[in-house]
């Protein structure tokens, strides 16, 4: 696939959707033309085509926002693009939020959290709670005991997520390997990695 067989529409357009590469968020949509994707691809960096200013802008150019573009995908009728990426702060919307997408529609509620977002958010709320411990917290606790606590917990949620499975109970096998997964992010978040981490790994082993 190359550029020339984008379809931008009459005015020279396409739609470009940023994905998190790490978390599957939709991050925004803009709209980029040719002289800005060609820029992406160069760069690796992000750029769109601003139609209110009429000009192409480097995503987080002057707020450090960038966003690092490890893959663009196009769709079926190369009408639409995807821009796989790293958000460099964490930070998408000029709101301030992670990304434009965080009202719910026809309610007054933040959006509900999705399946593929849950890990993202407690490895978020994990490191939140290192860097600032909250009374009556679990994590926070456990975190204050150091690591040889985390470990054994995470040994004796083993042990019950092994018994789990061997008993075959669908609601004891959910419940105790979701004990075991959030025990396990506390431990990766302790050793200062991340998720992304073990995704990698699991990448590196698939290409092999």
């Amino acid at each position: 696939m190359n550029i020339e067989d984008i379809a931008f529409d009459e005015k020279g357009l396409i739609p470009v959707i940023a994905q998190d590469a790490f978390s599957g968020e939709i991050r925004m949509l803009a709209y980029a033309n040719e002289e800005a994707v060609k820029k992406t691809i160069e760069t690796g960096y992000a750029h769109y085509f601003s139609r209110s200013r009429n000009s192409i802008w480097k995503k987080g150019e002057t707020s450090g926002e960038l966003q690092e573009v490890l893959e663009i995908r196009i769709d079926c009728d190369n009408d639409t693009l995807i821009y796989m990426i790293k958000q460099q702060k964490d930070i998408a919307c000029h709101t301030g939020n992670r990304n434009c997408f965080f009202r719910a529609f026809n309610k007054e509620e933040k959006p509900s959290l999705m399946p593929f977002e849950i890990l993202p958010f407690l490895e978020r709320l994990i490191t939140d709670r290192i860097s600032n411990p909250v009374e009556n917290s679990y994590t926070s606790k456990l975190i204050k005991e150091g690591l040889d606590r985390i470990v054994q917990k995470v040994g004796e949620e083993a042990i019950e997520s092994v018994i789990a499975l061997k008993n075959q109970d669908k609601k004891e096998i959910a419940y105790e390997l979701a004990d075991l997964m959030y025990h396990i992010l506390v431990g990766i978040k302790y050793s200062n990695m991340s998720f992304e981490d073990i995704e990698f790994e699991l990448i590196r082993r698939y290409k092999s």
